[in-house]
């Protein structure tokens, strides 16, 4: 074994948790902490580039100077080099997390089951102690980290901008407001789509496990929901996309103009540049962090109300 699984204490008691945070936090304990600064490191030296990034251009190409050139692109390619290695870490302490919660959380609703066999159909069971606690494991183990990491990028690389070129980094954070507005607007939609999926596929579940035939009403209603899912999905995607394109056109435009006008270098607009081309991920991260949350937040609601439905 690579790893020996996370040991997760039993709480004394076999209610499921209150809320997605608290089986989070029942799942990861401080190590959940550990990881989220490991994270916050990995991104922390993904900022460093945008710096030597000015520096070759403004200090060292406009200047002629070959030896401070080279100087400049080994310490580049060893942040590389150093950040590669640190996510390679990162991304083995997050499988660990999830693989960790999936085990004891599947352990758990098996022993809890058992004595349920009779009343639940098997293709339910099934639904629940596959798909649902992988999905609901990997938020343990990927999502806290993840959107520390995405927070710690997007504050670094503002906090940069504003320090070299605070106009600039205006237009450029002006334009990023659209994503953090539309996003939960139409995430909601999904999420109700997504609880009703979970209802659906339990039922379909039953009726494959019991050998009962599915209504074609049952079948049409599954890809209908599905169907609508991608719709929204796609939808915000689209507006998303649309957005994350605007911030660094406000840039190369506004910026553009302060180079000609002799108001700002162009070693500035090179590093602004690729900071918000840096940005665009981190930000739809973050969004899809919160649609995985919302997600899981359904799948662990669902979960628990099926551990505590009667005998």
């Amino acid at each position: 074994m690579l790893l020996a699984p996370r040991r997760t204490d039993r709480t004394g008691d076999d209610t499921p948790a209150r809320s997605l945070a608290g089986y989070v936090r029942r799942m990861s304990g401080w190590h959940q902490a550990g990881v989220a600064a490991l994270a916050v490191a990995v991104s922390s030296l993904g900022l460093v580039p945008l710096e030597l990034q000015r520096r070759i251009v403004d200090d060292a190409i406009s200047a002629g100077d070959g030896g401070l050139l080279v100087t400049l692109a080994a310490v580049y390619l060893g942040i590389v080099i150093v950040q590669q290695c640190l996510k390679l870490a990162l991304r083995m302490a997050q499988g660990w997390l999830a693989e960790s919660a999936v085990r004891y959380t599947r352990g758990h609703l098996m022993r809890l089951q058992v004595e349920r066999a009779e009343r639940d159909g098997a293709g339910e069971r099934v639904a629940v102690l596959t798909s649902e606690t992988d999905q609901l494991g990997g938020f343990v183990g990927e999502g806290p980290s993840s959107a520390a990491a995405n927070i710690a990028t997007l504050a670094g690389v503002l906090a940069y901008t504003f320090w070299v070129e605070p106009r600039i980094a205006l237009i450029g954070l002006a334009l990023l407001v659209p994503q953090i507005a539309v996003a939960p607007l139409m995430q909601r939609k999904v999420n109700r789509l997504t609880a009703e999926r979970l209802g659906m596929l339990r039922a379909f579940g039953r009726r494959v496990s019991d050998l009962d035939a599915s209504e074609p009403s049952e079948i049409d209603a599954l890809y209908g929901n599905r169907m609508a899912i991608h719709l929204w999905k796609g939808l915000m995607k689209a507006v998303l996309n649309l957005a994350n394109q605007l911030a660094p056109l406000g840039i190369l435009l506004w910026g553009g103009l302060m180079v000609i006008q002799g108001e700002t270098t162009l070693g500035v607009l090179v590093a602004f540049t690729a900071g918000f081309e840096r940005m665009a991920g981190p930000a739809r991260e973050l969004i899809g962090f919160y649609r995985k949350a919302q997600q899981a937040g359904v799948q662990h609601r669902m979960i628990a109300e099926w551990m505590q439905a009667p005998n």
